[in-house]
């Protein structure tokens, strides 16, 4: 049944999947990059006269792009609890508070939730209006619906301003449109990745682990790539336990292990990978397990693999109609699991 392995296909020929990423030439993003200045809030806070003594210094008179660096990335229920400290951090906080307010808006009219109509114009008004108050997690929003209408100068602007602050969702996009270049510049592509992978950012942890495992055959780059690999995968990266599992049956970066290969394997399988159904369906098959091998060759069949058809009538052939029926049953009420 080895025959019947597929692998994910991509253009290095890598038998590891990588992410779909948009081109980017190395024109637009230098010139997203040159001369570039990051400016954290076009509106300041209300001006205060400075303290006339240092016992009087608090957090509320720190400079604002202080304030910024510290609470860009809050969410709200952190936001709140940092206001409700005392008077002066509430007042510090205040444009960051009218940002969240904004942010929450334009993810409304982003999805169209809450009795909302879905508009992006509006919803990147709301986005724009709150990044310049600070909020990185707007920045990151603003530059995924310029990313989405292709104005790529505009997304890498909210992108860097927002990395700059320290959110790892923005500091994984850079990276990867660092990975687009012509060619890459795959020393700030790991420069970014790696900022992003140690803020616990999983789809950087799994792309990082992807460039890695692709730079040659050097030995520590494959232990270090299986580490970000696990990382994500242990984080609820779905593409990473796949490629655990691979690494687990190669024996790539880690000491074969045929059982936590297919722990890995089915794990991915069970949260709606389609090659990962197909082989642990072979799997189930090689142990003669027929009826579960024929519900995962179905998901499989399903999601488009192709070669989990010929498999799963082989099957079909070698069970009752009962069986059949029962395995089609499970196949249909069928639900992948949650990542985390």
């Amino acid at each position: 049944m080895k025959s019947h392995q597929t692998w994910p296909c991509i253009s290095s020929s890598s038998r590891f999947t990588s992410l779909p990423l948009p081109n980017l030439t190395a024109s637009e993003l230098s010139a997203a990059y040159s001369s570039r200045s990051v400016r954290l809030c076009s509106r300041p806070p209300p001006s205060k006269p400075p303290p006339s003594t240092a016992e009087e210094t608090d957090f509320s008179s720190l400079p604002y792009d202080v304030l910024t660096r510290i609470a860009a990335s809050f969410d709200q229920p952190n936001l709140q609890a940092a206001s409700l400290v005392c008077r002066s951090w509430c007042e510090a906080l205040r444009p960051l508070r009218e940002a969240m307010v904004m942010l929450m808006w334009g993810k409304r009219f982003k999805h169209g939730k809450r009795g909302v109509c879905r508009n992006t114009e509006k919803a990147l008004d709301m986005f724009t209006k709150a990044a310049a108050r600070g909020s990185a997690l707007a920045m990151v929003d603003a530059g995924l619906i310029y990313w989405e209408r292709g104005e790529k100068i505009k997304a890498l602007d909210f992108y860097l301003m927002a990395a700059h602050l320290g959110n790892p969702s923005a500091q994984c996009n850079l990276g990867i449109s660092y990975l687009q270049v012509e060619p890459p510049n795959t020393e700030q592509a790991l420069k970014w990745l790696y900022k992003a992978s140690k803020g616990g950012n999983v789809r950087a942890q799994y792309q990082l682990a992807l460039c890695l495992h692709r730079d040659g055959g050097s030995r520590s780059n494959i232990r270090e790539a299986v580490k970000w690999y696990m990382k994500a995968a242990e984080g609820g990266y779905v593409r990473a336990m796949y490629n655990t599992s691979l690494c687990y049956s190669l024996g790539e970066g880690l000491t074969r292990n045929h059982r936590i290969a297919r722990k890995w394997m089915k794990r991915a399988a069970d949260r709606g990978h389609s090659k990962a159904q197909f082989e642990h369906g072979l799997a189930l098959y090689s142990d003669g397990d027929m009826i579960k091998a024929l519900v995962y060759l179905e998901l499989a069949s399903r999601a488009g693999e192709k070669g989990a058809s010929h498999v799963k009538n082989v099957i079909v052939h070698r069970l009752s109609a009962v069986s059949q029926n029962h395995a089609m049953h499970l196949a249909n009420s069928w639900r992948a699991l949650p990542s985390n």
